[in-house]
């Protein structure tokens, strides 16, 4: 597995010819389906899948798979609004539990937490204003236990890593096997932008 980092919320993970492109904010990128976690209310599916040459394209809540990849979709209730839907993801993939908590700004319920829990990658966003507070996001991801912790929505990690514990030199891309993180928790790691 092969994670990139395009700048704010947009990641790239592929395996093999298969590939999900998270939050991309133009049709540069290519990959399998896409998955986006703020969505305008007023879109409908066939608007969310317009210009992406038919990239299927996941932007609501809601059980899907694609290409031996399964995707379930939460909404962040609390978060949305009459303009905005946000939407947190849990894929399964090759063995693989990953969790993207997009545009989030405050913590999930705890209902979220017990669904997230133990995942072998999660995304969250760690800016602050409109995403979480470094502090906060660093409480949420010893909350779910997680193996891998990849940041997205920062200017700077360091306050982030402080609050985690924990030090982290910035990579270009993250190559993983499921047995080389096997026994990794909260685990950081910074990803420079492609």
């Amino acid at each position: 597995m092969v994670v990139n980092y395009f700048g704010n919320g947009c990641f790239r993970l592929q395996s093999g010819d298969t590939s999900i492109l998270l939050n991309p904010e133009n049709n540069r990128l290519k990959a399998d389906v896409i998955l986006r976690t703020l969505t305008p209310t007023e879109v409908d599916i066939a608007t969310a899948n317009a210009n992406n040459d038919e990239t299927p394209t996941i932007a609501f809540p809601g059980e899907y798979e694609t290409k031996e990849i399964e995707i379930v979709g939460f909404p962040i209730l609390g978060e949305s609004t009459e303009k905005f839907l946000k939407t947190a993801y849990m894929v399964t993939w090759e063995d693989l539990k990953f969790v993207f908590l997009g545009h989030l700004s405050a913590p999930i319920d705890a209902t979220l937490v017990e669904e997230f829990a133990e995942p072998d990658l999660l995304i969250l966003p760690i800016g602050g204003g409109h995403f979480l507070e470094p502090n906060v996001a660093a409480k949420l991801a010893k909350q779910l236990e997680a193996r891998i912790i990849i940041p997205s929505f920062y200017k700077n990690p360091e306050e982030f890593l402080k609050s985690l514990g924990k030090k982290a030199e910035p990579e270009e891309k993250f190559v993983f096997k499921k047995k080389d993180i096997v026994g990794d928790k909260d685990r950081p790691v910074i990803l420079k932008e492609s």
